[in-house]
């Protein structure tokens, strides 16, 4: 329940880069005069998520009718007519927006920023319209706006309506992270942006047209910044990004992922932890591979835990998804991985029930799971996404996704399990958060009957409960 007298608040949904953004958005909202906004900054990744943000925010009207509510973020970006249409919101902002104070002044009609005509329309990698017709304007109708949108459908906005929306064209931005921040309250881990946007096209994905081109974060701006999170108290700093794995490319001298990693952990050798969010095997393999397994081997700071943004483990499914990995990388990188840090720890993400994906090709990605050793899954059923080339492919039924889904989360499970039975008797680092709980480097929660948070403590590992170690 929201509090009447509130001052503002924000509720994220979607991945650790929203959660950093929200911070920034915090600090945003602390130079402006505005009282009792509540912000809602959105996810677009599936069609339930959409669906999970329009239940909250109606809820969140109805508790609070004297709430002015805000709706920003990927969802925002990608279809601000939507959330303008509905009565409970009173500003659409774009994620290029977001972080400027000057957006949340409601005190003021807002024009409609105009979006660029090119901003997801004709997209020449796939040859089709993303999300709106080629050649479609923003036709002035009487007193409404007309709008064509993604699904080619007609959406009427009143002027009041269109004075709601504060969206630019992501596709043409160019700054990234301009909301950086360096203290996380109440966090003893710490997220950095260090790339925005990409520049892949999977055929499932609408997030780059919530996001952009990949962009990159000036490497002094990293070192700043990480040596401002280290003297706020932050142990360990988590690089984030929308594909981090492509790091670098854009900027004036170029640098990888892993080069900016190595020198970083030079510059800043008082920083106990680094951590990253989510890699791509493909990018890294064929870019950084003598140079991540470097670091992998030889510096202790680099926490031997990656989320691998996997998809799938079936090759024909990923091609279809038009990724750029296949089945073989991702068990060679892991084996890899593995022989050199022995105690390092994998997650993925996985899609269930993707278009065209037979029981053979599902067994694929429960294989995978397997033989990967993956320990920390994050299932998504495949959602349909109107406007991806994914959408016009023969679908699996609702049931079955719902049941594959089920199926490799429970895989996942057994594979946690059984490399928690391993861990018992052994030594760990770990960093304590709160409630008694703490994160091992390789990413283990270990429950600990006392300690400060924030201490990063050596413990030996007793027995499994649940999912997680008991540790002494």
């Amino acid at each position: 329940m929201i509090k009447e007298d509130v001052d503002n608040k924000i509720i994220t949904f979607g991945c650790r880069l929203n959660s950093y953004e929200s911070e920034a958005i915090k600090e945003a909202l602390k130079k402006t005069d505005q009282k009792n906004l509540l912000v809602f900054n959105s996810c677009a990744v599936t069609a339930e998520a959409e669906r999970e943000l329009r239940s909250a925010v109606r809820r969140a009207k109805r508790e609070n009718p004297d709430v002015r509510i805000v709706v920003t973020g990927c969802a925002a970006q990608i279809d601000p007519e939507k959330y303008a249409k509905m009565a409970e919101v009173d500003l659409v902002l774009g994620n290029a927006e977001k972080s400027n104070p000057e957006s949340y002044n409601l005190s003021r009609t807002l024009p409609l920023v105009e979006r660029s005509r090119n901003q997801g329309r004709q997209d020449p990698a796939l040859g089709f319209d993303y999300a709106q017709p080629a050649g479609s304007g923003d036709i002035l109708h009487k007193d409404r706006i007309f709008f064509e949108t993604k699904k080619s459908a007609q959406i009427f906005l009143t002027p009041d309506e269109t004075s709601k929306i504060k969206v630019n064209d992501i596709m043409s931005v160019r700054d990234t992270a301009p909301q950086l921040v360096s203290y996380f309250e109440n966090r003893t881990r710490a997220f950095l942006e260090i790339q925005n946007g990409c520049n892949h096209r999977c055929t499932f994905c609408v997030i780059p047209f919530g996001r952009g081109n990949s962009r990159s974060v000036a490497f002094g701006e990293i070192v700043s910044q990480v040596k401002k999170m280290v003297a706020a108290g932050h142990q360990e700093v988590v690089f984030t990004g929308v594909d981090i794995s492509g790091y670098g490319e854009d900027l004036a001298v170029p640098i990888t992922l892993s080069g900016m990693i190595k020198r970083l952990l030079k510059l800043v050798p008082e920083l106990p932890r680094l951590r990253l969010s989510s890699i791509d095997v493909a990018e890294i393999d064929d870019k950084n591979t003598g140079e991540f397994f470097e670091i992998l081997r030889d510096e202790p700071r680099f926490m031997p835990y990656l989320h691998l943004s996997v998809q799938s483990g079936d090759d024909v499914i990923l091609k279809r998804m038009k990724r750029r990995h296949n089945r073989q990388q991702v068990l060679d990188f892991c084996a890899k991985a593995r022989q050199i840090r022995p105690e390092i720890t994998f997650g993925a993400d996985i899609i269930a029930g993707f278009p065209t994906e037979t029981d053979e090709m599902f067994q694929n990605s429960v294989r995978l799971i397997e033989e990967a050793g993956i320990i920390f899954t994050h299932i998504f059923p495949y959602s349909k996404r109107d406007g991806t080339p994914a959408a016009k492919m023969p679908q699996v039924n609702g049931k079955i996704i719902k049941e594959r889904g089920k199926i490799l989360r429970e895989t996942g499970a057994r594979e946690l399990q059984k490399f928690l039975a391993k861990q018992i008797g052994k030594n760990l680092s770990v960093i304590l958060e709160k409630d008694g709980f703490g994160k091992s480097e390789n990413f283990l929660d270990v429950k600990i009957s006392h300690g400060i948070s924030g201490e990063i403590v050596k413990v030996k590992a007793e027995a499994v409960e649940e999912n997680y170690l008991i540790g002494e």
